[in-house]
């Protein structure tokens, strides 16, 4: 039995759906709209906007010492030039489809590009904590736009068929920027200024200009919307529940967590602003976020599917230079050479999935991506303190490979059902989904790997007796070893301090041990919910792409 959706214009049924491809259709008899320039230009103009703002809010991380040092301020001080840039772009992000009908999607590319770039500057001449805070607020607010609106833009300009390179391309930027950025960080603060980290994205941002003034353009059904009334109310609590969600993830182990009363404050304003933003959303007349478009199966099994790959993703970023500098001793540019294969891994995987894509179900992909996923950050489970850089490079190729046959295949079938008039709003919850998922992923791992490191040096401590004879002899050895140096008494009393350190390292490698696997758990968690995914059937000459279970 059908029924006529008339949101959709379409018939749906049980069995399959089809919808009108591409639709840059905006009611019956509409003709498709194709962009007058070469999707590649449109391309190369948006992956610069991209690029930017996913650099930008990984590249500061390893500056942060330096920062606190210059602002005269404590290194947790000077973390809230991080939290407020996340949460300023968490809070923009899935108002992105209201503000692109508003101002036309070009022109709010645009005046986000020009106040990026002029925040950028202004962070880099800051002269005290505060000013650079309130700097990176407003740059977070001028980025919080550009990843929703450059993928909406991708998607629109290539026909169905060609989606998949249009993401490997986007892809590009989201997945292999937080690879380059701590190590491009690092290596502008050691042979700069910890200023160059914002300065470099003045001919970044001229050049993103000159590119979209040149190539891009508003299609029919954005140049003539028109938009309800600001849901000012919705955006209120929306603002409310992303910040005070961001701001407890970010500060909760430092905190305590649920010991603070203001992180408890902070965890309970969340949830209440969450649970109102929904309701309300859901039934307003103009909401500042379309919910309803969560309806559509594969846009919310996606969206799903994001935020853990989001937290897989940013958490094993998050705890692999920590391993590297904290317990072998690397250097903060010699960690981010070590953890950088996994972008040569994601910039090999997007160009072969761009081409798959087209041949393969994507669903096939998807299983083989998260396979490897699970497999490669196991492999990261198995470090010891012994290990040789290239037991780190080539888990981390495998990564960044995996991670390109799961963002392409897994964004085209996300978006794949939905119109063209959709994408701006889809792509705003889809990349803060995303976003919330990466903030989840580093406050569940950081918190693990306190905890966790303190459970294990509790049991390991206990076999530290005088009964226990391993644990003698070893005692015995360190002493014997510093007897020479220190003499018999000191000696004594190092040698509790030395193997005090040694067990303490150990117990921090195991709650990486235990994190890493935590995280390979979590990736094949996820591949049942690949079964809801229906297949997306790009005929060689129809112009409806049809969609079936």
């Amino acid at each position: 039995m059908q029924r006529t959706d008339p949101r959709l214009g379409t018939n749906e049924s049980s069995d399959a759906i089809s919808m009108t491809a591409a639709s840059a259709q905006i009611g019956p008899g509409a003709v498709a709209w194709h962009p007058r320039t070469n999707p590649w230009l449109i391309a190369s103009a948006v992956m610069l906007t991209t690029f930017m703002v996913v650099l930008d809010s990984t590249v500061v991380n390893v500056a942060l010492p330096h920062i606190a040092g210059s602002m005269s301020a404590s290194v947790e001080e000077a973390t809230w030039t991080l939290t407020s840039f996340l949460v300023a772009m968490a809070i923009v992000l899935p108002a992105t489809g209201w503000l692109g009908s508003l101002l036309g999607r070009k022109r709010l590319l645009l005046a986000c590009v020009v106040v990026f770039t002029l925040a950028s500057v202004a962070c880099g001449a800051a002269q005290s904590l505060g000013f650079l805070i309130v700097a990176r607020v407003i740059q977070g607010l001028g980025g919080g736009a550009m990843q929703p609106i450059s993928q909406a833009v991708l998607l629109e300009s290539f026909p169905p068929k060609k989606r998949g390179v249009a993401m490997a391309v986007f892809g590009l930027g989201v997945v292999v920027a937080p690879i380059i950025g701590p190590t491009l960080g690092g290596w502008i603060t050691d042979n700069y200024s910890w200023r160059w980290i914002f300065y470099i994205n003045i001919p970044i941002g001229l050049m993103a200009v000159s590119l979209i003034k040149a190539f891009l353009e508003d299609p029919p059904y954005i140049r003539t919307a028109r938009p309800g009334r600001l849901d000012l109310f919705g955006l209120v609590v929306l603002a409310i529940w992303v910040g005070s969600l961001h701001v407890a993830l970010d500060k909760g182990q430092q905190e305590d967590w649920l010991s603070s009363p203001l992180i408890g404050a902070l965890l309970a304003m969340a949830a209440v602003g969450f649970i109102v933003f929904i309701f309300w959303e859901w039934h307003a007349r103009h909401p500042v976020v379309d919910l309803h478009i969560l309806r559509d199966r594969n846009f919310s099994v996606g969206t799903g599917l994001i935020t853990v790959v989001g937290a897989v993703l940013y958490g094993s970023t998050a705890l692999l230079p920590l391993f590297l500098q904290t317990l072998l001793g690397y250097t903060a540019l010699k960690s981010g050479l070590t953890v950088s294969p996994r972008g040569v891994g994601s910039l090999v995987a997007m160009f072969m999935v761009g081409r798959l894509i087209g041949l393969i179900d994507g669903r096939a992909l998807l299983v083989g991506g998260f396979i490897a996923l699970a497999y490669s950050t196991y492999a990261l489970g198995n470090l010891d303190l012994q290990i040789a850089p290239s037991s780190v490079v080539w888990p981390n190729i495998l990564t960044g490979l995996s991670l390109g046959f799961i963002f392409v295949p897994l964004t085209t079938s996300a978006m794949g059902m939905l119109r063209n008039e959709q994408m701006a709003n889809a792509t705003g919850i889809y990349n803060l989904m995303r976003n919330i998922g990466g903030a989840v992923g580093i406050a569940l791992m950081t918190t693990m790997l306190a905890r966790g490191g303190q459970v294990h040096q509790t049991i390991m401590v206990a076999h530290a007796t005088p009964y226990n004879a391993p644990y003698q002899q070893q005692l015995q050895a360190i002493q014997s070893g510093l007897a020479p140096i220190s003499g018999n008494y000191l000696a004594a009393q190092q040698a509790y301090g030395v193997l005090y350190g040694q067990v303490g390292r150990q117990a921090t490698l195991w709650a990486f041990v235990d994190n890493f696997r935590l995280l390979a758990a979590m990736t094949v968690l996820c591949m049942p919910a690949l079964l809801l995914l229906r297949r997306l059937r790009h005929e060689k000459h129809a112009t409806q792409p049809a969609i079936a279970d």
